[in-house]
Parts: structure tokens; C-alpha cells; sequence
């Protein structure tokens, strides 16, 4: 099982990195860190500076059908940077169009909204991306975790840092089903 992280090169949370990497690490998956830059990633914790984490691939030379499902991790800076990239918002785009999961937690939905993935699908988020969410034909709901299985693929989406024990179990039982 080989899972791609996509994150900004700034502004990921590191508890919505750190936890879902490791849960994939240790079911047996290669996590890999993929950016839109080269170099490191500068985590936080909130609006705190935590830890950088060196990036594996580049976004725009990173293909998706090289990966079994796709985690995109919360802060609310990283996903608003990612939406601003195309290449990162066509390589989000391109797990939807290949039928591959994935999983998204708190403001990492705007990335998804951005790639136009959300019409008639059910996912969660962090409460403020609600109106975002159904402006984008995306119904919110206000879950722990949901499993939205629409269209080719499945969509894993959570909250926030206190559902990621849910939200791992969620997405590794869904990117299991795959890599089978």
C-alpha cells in the first residue's frame, strides 16, 4: 500500500500529518510526503511552528496512478495554499478520475472543493467549511468520520485532530480494500 500525503510546503498541522503517516506505516503502507516544492515541509501546531519533514516528491512530477489512495492532512493554511496550486489541485483531481480513495481531515476539503470532487458526495469537515462545501454541491454533515462511497471511488473525510483515531481506522480499512 503506497499512500501519498500531499501537503503545502507551509501550514500542514502536524498532529493530521504525523498520526495518519504513522498509521500507515505501521499497517505496512509506504507513506510518501508529496509538496509542491522541493525540500522540507514546516509543520504546525496551530498557529505554532513545530516540525519540518523532508518531502519526497514533487507534486508536478508525481503521478497519481503510482499510489494506492491519497491523504490530504488538515491546517488551515496548507489547503489554502494547495487550492492556489493547480498542479496540486489536478493531481488531487486525478485520484477522483482513477477511482482511488481518498482521505481528507479538517480544512483539507477546500483543496477538494478547489478540484471540483465534492458535487453529491456526503463528507465532514472543520464546521467553518460547511458553506463552502454545499456551494460546491457537496452535502456537510457534522460526523466523526464519513465514508462516502459515490461514483468510482471513496472520499474518507473527519474534523478535526480529536477524531484521528477514527479517521485512520476509516481510511486504512478503505485503502486496504484497494491495494488487495
Amino acid at each position: 500500500m503506497r499512500i501519498a500525503f500531499l501537503t503545502a510546503p507551509e501550514g500542514v498541522e502536524q498532529v493530521e500529518l504525523t498520526e495518519p503517516w504513522q498509521a500507515v506505516g505501521n499497517a505496512g503502507g509506504e507513506p510518501v510526503l508529496v509538496s509542491t516544492k522541493p525540500g522540507e515541509v514546516q509543520a504546525f501546531n496551530h498557529l505554532d511552528k513545530a516540525d519540518t519533514f523532508p518531502i519526497d516528491e514533487v507534486v508536478g512530477e508525481s503521478r497519481a496512478d503510482s499510489f494506492d489512495g491519497l491523504v490530504l492532512p488538515g491546517g488551515v493554511a496548507n489547503p489554502d495554499a494547495l487550492r492556489l496550486s493547480g498542479q496540486a489541485v489536478d493531481f488531487t483531481r486525478s485520484f477522483f478520475e482513477l477511482g482511488k480513495p481518498v482521505a481528507a481531515i479538517c480544512h483539507a476539503p477546500w483543496t477538494l472543493v478547489e478540484a471540483d470532487v465534492v458535487r453529491g458526495r456526503v463528507l465532514t469537515s472543520w464546521p467553518s467549511l460547511k458553506t463552502d462545501i454545499s456551494n460546491a454541491g457537496g452535502i456537510w454533515v457534522d460526523e466523526q468520520v464519513r465514508v462516502c462511497e459515490a461514483g468510482s471511488n471513496t472520499l474518507i473525510t473527519s474534523r478535526k485532530p480529536g477524531d484521528l483515531k477514527a479517521f485512520c481506522e476509516a481510511f486504512l480499512n478503505e485503502f486496504a480494500k484497494v491495494s488487495a
